[in-house]
């Protein structure tokens, strides 16, 4: 058996709420990362994604390369996509109840790295439970011990773009690769995943439901999707 957390960056999105409904039908729950300035521009798409039971997490306000800021920076990014969800949750009638983080990229702030981890820590944001990820490379990097959700597995398919030569094609080899360069084979029977998917609006006019077409394969290949539990603080 294949066990994974489904993870969402960059809401909110036009094409969010047939996410949520295709995961909904599916039964499965999925931690969503908001991309602050994404949630204004489209505010009513992340409240249907938590009142249908979705967990929505902080992706930072305006989506930088936290290395490329200063420490006072990176908080205030964070901070001011703090504001917007605490309102969020509130206008969508649902109980705050865990506040995971995740880096825009995975870029965890290069100099400031320890001291954002620091930060999230006093400020008590959530770990997603990866207690089940035995990965070498995965402790190796200290992702076991950082707060913010990092990932195992990535579909990549943001890069499926205009003028771009990945297609939907170069996803599937992806999902099917045995030995891939970084991060996990998905595949792998026994393995334990946190999956990496977006929610983008130029992907699913490029491939319309792109999301049905990666997640059904999984799913028809092995993978369960468990909901997500966080580690007691």
């Amino acid at each position: 058996m294949i066990t994974a957390i489904l993870t969402i960056d960059d809401i909110a999105s036009k094409n969010t709420p047939a996410i949520v409904d295709y995961l909904c039908d599916n039964g499965i729950k999925a931690v969503m990362f908001a991309w602050g300035e994404m949630v204004e521009r489209n505010y009513d798409n992340a409240v249907y994604a938590l009142k249908k039971g979705m967990i929505v997490g902080n992706h930072s306000y305006s989506h930088p390369a936290f290395s490329q800021l200063s420490l006072e920076e990176c908080i205030a990014e964070i901070e001011k996509c703090e504001q917007i969800l605490d309102k969020l949750y509130k206008d969508a009638g649902v109980e705050r109840r865990f506040r995971p983080f995740r880096f825009p990229y995975g870029d965890k702030g290069g100099a400031n790295k320890e001291a954002l981890q620091k930060y999230l820590t006093e400020k008590k944001f959530d770990k997603l439970d990866d207690r089940s990820i035995t990965y070498p490379w995965w402790k190796g990097q200290g992702l076991d011990k950082d707060i913010d959700t990092f990932w195992t597995f990535d579909f990549a398919e943001y890069n499926i773009r205009k003028g771009s030569d990945f297609t939907s094609e170069d996803v599937m080899k992806r999902i099917n690769d045995t030995a891939p360069a970084t991060g996990a084979p998905l595949l792998a029977d026994g393995g334990s995943h946190i999956i990496l998917l977006h929610a983008h609006d130029e992907t699913e006019e490029l491939v319309p439901q792109y999301y049905k077409t990666y997640l059904g394969y999984v799913l028809d290949n092995g993978v369960k999707f468990a909901e997500p539990g966080f580690i007691a603080r």
